[in-house]
C-alpha cells in the first residue's frame, strides 16, 4: 500500500512536471519546397540584435523540425543561409508562441510564399499587416504625387498631399490602437504598442497597457510595454 501511494505520488509530479514543460514548449516542423542544401538558423532579439537559438542543417531533405524553450510568445526569426547567393529575401519572421508551429514555403520566393499555421498571434499579425499595408501604400502614392507637385512648383498642391499624409499617418496610428485594444488578450497587442506605435501620443500606450489582461500584461511584451509607458511618465 504504501508502495502504492509513493509511485502515485511520484506520477504525479511527473504529469506535473509534463504539462508545465509543455506550456514553454514550441515544436516547429516545416517545408521549404526546392531547397537541397542549406542551413536554417532559428533567431530571437536580444539587445537589438539576432541571436541564433538553434542551427538546422539541410541535406537533401527540405523539411525541418526544432523543439525550443519558449517561456513567453514572441516574434522569432527563421533566417535561411542558402551557401550560394546573398538574396535579401531570407529572414522569416513569425509570431510564435507555445505548441505546434508549422511553416510552409519555397526556395524562390522564400518569405511572400511562406504560411504559418497553429498560432494565433501570427493570425492577428497577418490581419494587422494586410490593413496597414493599405496606409502604406496610400502613403507612397501620396510622396510620388507630392513630389510631381514639387517638381512642377505646384505649391498648392504640394500642400494639400502634405495634409493627406498626415491625416493618413492618424489613421494609422488610431487602427493600430484600436486593433491593440481589441485583441488585449493576446500578445499581439503589446507587440503592437512597442513596434508600430511607440512614438505615438502617451495616452494612447497608457490606455493599451492598462487593457492588457493580466496573462498578457505578465508576457515578454507585456512587461516591456508596462516598463516602456513606465518611462515615459517620468
Amino acid at each position: 500500500m504504501k508502495k502504492s501511494i509513493l509511485l502515485f505520488v511520484s506520477l504525479a509530479l511527473m504529469s506535473s512536471c509534463n504539462k508545465n514543460e509543455s506550456k514553454e514548449a514550441l515544436h516547429l516542423t516545416g517545408n521549404i519546397k526546392g531547397l537541397k542544401k542549406g542551413t536554417l538558423y532559428i533567431q530571437r532579439i536580444v539587445d537589438t540584435t539576432l541571436v541564433a537559438i538553434d542551427t538546422i542543417q539541410i541535406d537533401g531533405k527540405s523539411s525541418f523540425e526544432s523543439n525550443l524553450d519558449l517561456k513567453s510568445p514572441e516574434v522569432l526569426y527563421l533566417y535561411l543561409d542558402r551557401g550560394t547567393t546573398n538574396s535579401l529575401d531570407n529572414n522569416l519572421a513569425f509570431f510564435a508562441e507555445p505548441g505546434t508551429i508549422h511553416i510552409e514555403t519555397n526556395l524562390d520566393s522564400y518569405i511572400s510564399s511562406a504560411t504559418v499555421t497553429g498560432s494565433k498571434n501570427q493570425e492577428l499579425l497577418e490581419e494587422y499587416q494586410k490593413i496597414n499595408t493599405r496606409f502604406k501604400d496610400t502613403n507612397l502614392d501620396l510622396i510620388e504625387k507630392k513630389f510631381k507637385a514639387i517638381k512642377y512648383k505646384n505649391t498648392n498642391a504640394a500642400d494639400s498631399l502634405t495634409a493627406k499624409q498626415e491625416a493618413n499617418i492618424k489613421r494609422k496610428y488610431l487602427f493600430a490602437t484600436n486593433f491593440a485594444i481589441n485583441n488585449k488578450d493576446h500578445e499581439i497587442a503589446p507587440y503592437i504598442a512597442l513596434s508600430e506605435i511607440y512614438d505615438i501620443n502617451l495616452k494612447y500606450l497608457d490606455t493599451i497597457q492598462k487593457a492588457m489582461t493580466p496573462e498578457v500584461a505578465q508576457s515578454l511584451y507585456g512587461k516591456k510595454l508596462t516598463q516602456y509607458v513606465a518611462s515615459l511618465k517620468k
